[in-house]
């Protein structure tokens, strides 16, 4: 989560790790950032267990001289310890950027940029060479370095007028209502064996898998409780959906409408039966789609793509923190060998030119003297990083230098991925 806000002149006082006993004030500022609506008690209360004061940050300014003591928390940021899958199935190191905010009366002052240049000089202390986040508005981090690397899609999908052509063996998936909690452990069984397979994939660690259960009545917005089914083939667990039903009637007769919070399978019939049964879910005649992957196979099931009404929206933003050590945490779908010359302002480190060797198998990633044959900044390496972005289309949009004819086509084709990159849950 983040706080828009631009900068022109100092602040006077220094980012410093948030302590435990001020977590409330921080957290309030925070919320106050994005309009001050109190979260339910709940949220609150799983936030401050998932917050990590050690890798918290906040801005105090007032009695005290900046030092914390009497101040006001006028800024605020944090930052997650995610393994997030890349190309190859590699777990890689990631700092989850998160709770950035800035109090309206401190903008145009340093705060932001105070506040990422010490994050992202700690994020290379700590050794992890990617940081990621998302964003309320897409203007705000392009000057940090972060690129818009993953998309995800929504869909409005009018289930009493399309249908769904499923693969052979859906008629062998088993469905069964449980109650959520009751199969929580069962699901992030389903959930761990995914991660490896798609990029922008998030490790969950302990106590994420709560977030699964939010379900405060007021974000219901007249649905139902959550509801699960499990999806069982052959006695083993293959799958489950999490969702909510918002009951409608009109002159005509039922007309309520699905939410999916999640959705997950291990094969394509597990994955078609859960649809199936979404679509036909009695008394209702829209199914509401949120933050699913891109290439999703139920795209191509249905009879109507466009009474589906689907819509692209971006999703997670990547920074390459340590060039080298990013490039070569994944593979290659074709042979790489290039040498990029990085344009990076904001952490210096990375400047200056790469060469990038690697394939399917491996990777390497050494500075270099030798010619640059491609020169990009580093928001376009994040961008690309996961595959979901094409150098080339960036390229073609001139944010990409071709030094070397014929370097870029070939660094695209590496750098893609067969399965399209998904952020799973937001941060």
């Amino acid at each position: 989560m983040e706080r828009p806000t631009s900068e022109d002149s100092g602040v006077t006082a220094e980012p410093r790790v948030l302590r435990r006993d001020e977590w409330d004030t921080w957290y309030g500022t925070l919320i106050r950032a994005f309009g001050g609506v109190p979260e339910p008690a709940e949220e609150v209360e799983l936030f401050r267990a998932l917050t990590r004061v050690d890798r918290s940050i906040g801005i105090w300014e007032g009695e005290g001289g900046g030092d914390g003591e009497g101040g006001a928390c006028v800024g605020t940021a944090g930052a997650y310890a995610f393994g997030m899958t890349v190309p190859g199935g590699a777990r890689v190191p990631a700092a989850g950027v998160t709770m950035v905010s800035v109090a309206a009366t401190h903008r145009r002052r340093g705060v932001l940029t105070s506040m990422m240049r010490r994050q992202l000089d700690d994020v290379r202390a700590w050794g992890e060479p990617l940081a990621v986040l998302t964003a309320s508005e897409p203007a705000i981090y392009g000057r940090f370095g972060y690129g818009a690397a993953t998309f995800a899609l929504n869909a409005e999908i009018d289930t009493s007028r399309v249908r769904l052509s499923v693969p052979a063996g859906t008629d062998d998936v088993r469905l069964r209502y449980e109650a959520p909690a009751d199969v929580l452990d069962a699901c992030e069984e389903v959930y761990a064996r995914l991660v490896p397979g798609r990029p922008g994939m998030l490790a969950r660690r302990p106590g994420w898998e709560r977030l699964a259960l939010l379900d405060p009545e007021s974000g219901r917005d007249g649905a139902s409780p959550l509801q699960c089914v499990l999806a069982r083939r052959g006695g083993e667990v293959t799958g489950y959906a999490r969702f909510r039903v918002r009951p409608a009637w009109g002159s005509e007769g039922p007309k309520g409408t699905v939410v999916l919070d999640d959705l997950a399978g291990l094969d394509p019939a597990t994955e078609a039966a859960l649809w199936r049964f979404l679509f036909g879910i009695d008394l209702t005649s829209t199914l509401a789609v949120r933050g699913r992957p891109v290439d999703e196979a139920w795209q191509y099931q249905v009879s109507d793509v466009r009474r589906c009404r689907p819509e692209l929206r971006d999703a997670l933003y990547v920074r390459l923190v340590d060039v080298g050590a990013a490039l070569a945490a994944r593979t290659y779908q074709a042979p790489v060998d290039v040498v990029f010359e990085v344009e990076d302002a904001f952490c210096p480190w990375n400047a200056g030119r790469w060469r990038l060797s690697g394939d399917a198998k491996g990777a390497s990633c050494e500075r270099t003297s030798d010619p640059a044959e491609l020169a990009l900044s580093v928001r376009e390496l994040g961008s690309a990083y996961l595959g979901g972005v094409s150098l080339g289309s960036l390229g073609a949009a001139g944010r990409v230098r071709e030094v070397r004819a014929g370097a870029l086509a070939a660094a695209s084709v590496g750098f893609g991925s067969d399965v399209a990159p998904w952020l799973p849950h937001g941060f």
